[in-house]
């Protein structure tokens, strides 16, 4: 299970606790993400500081993964 998933951008976004930070968790991160990589996703990691802390700049970060809309070409009645 991930923390968040945006189907559309394949992007998973993570938030790690104090457990990441261990050597075990960190090695059972680094096996996660090179799977979810396998699958064609991207992955994003927060420290639960950054969410708490500075969360216009993670909202500024994960903005920036999303493409801009393309012009609408279609007709308006």
């Amino acid at each position: 299970m991930v923390d968040s998933y945006c189907p559309t951008l394949q992007l998973v976004i993570e938030i790690d606790g104090d457990s990441h930070f261990t050597d075990e968790g960190q090695h059972y991160d680094i096996e996660r993400t090179h799977i979810l990589e396998g699958y064609g996703l991207k992955i994003i990691r927060f420290t639960n500081s950054q969410v708490l802390n500075q969360f216009d700049s993670v909202c500024q970060q994960i903005q920036g993964l999303i493409p801009p809309k393309p012009p609408f070409k279609g007709k308006i009645s």
